[in-house]
């Protein structure tokens, strides 16, 4: 190893998501126009599909590529769903989700003001991938949002 190379590149964090899609340059173009995305980088191979790419939303990077069938790399589309949600922190989530939704994305939670503390919603990208967006509204201490909830929520 070189003790002069930084262990986790600049402009990094200690997790970043990667993402497998069908038509991940398509991807590319929409995330730029629903979240404003800067694309990064973009490495094709000699398919002419993305081996990687790179997106940057916010402070935040997102690798994606396509998939890869034959390599065990299946997005949602060939998995019919998935269980995870990206969540997005933006200044205006109805300007945000607005925004996607005129992109391509289609709704799975209408915005709203949620219980702890965040104006809240969810879509699903064209390409299966599914995005929380919020804005923060309120800072509430745990027993605050667990009233909250408490008032918000039916009995099960």
């Amino acid at each position: 190893m070189n003790a002069n190379v930084d262990k986790i590149p600049k402009g990094m964090h200690s997790v970043t998501p990667h993402l497998v899609c069908e038509g991940a340059a398509d991807a590319i173009e929409f995330y730029k126009k629903a979240f404003n995305a800067v694309e990064m980088m973009r490495m094709p191979g000699p398919n002419g599909k993305l081996m990687h790419a790179g997106v940057r939303i916010g402070d935040s990077v997102i690798m994606l590529a396509d998939d890869f069938p034959e390599y065990g790399g299946l997005g949602p589309k060939a998995l019919k769903g998935s269980p995870v949600t990206l969540h997005l922190y933006v200044e205006d989530v109805d300007a945000t989700f607005q925004q996607a939704l005129d992109a391509g994305a289609s709704v799975r939670m209408p915005v709203a003001d949620m219980f702890w503390g965040d104006r809240y919603g969810q879509v699903t990208d064209p390409f299966g991938h599914h995005w929380s967006i919020a804005t923060h509204i309120k800072d509430m201490s745990p027993e605050e949002m667990m009233a909250a909830m408490q008032q918000q929520m039916p009995p099960c």
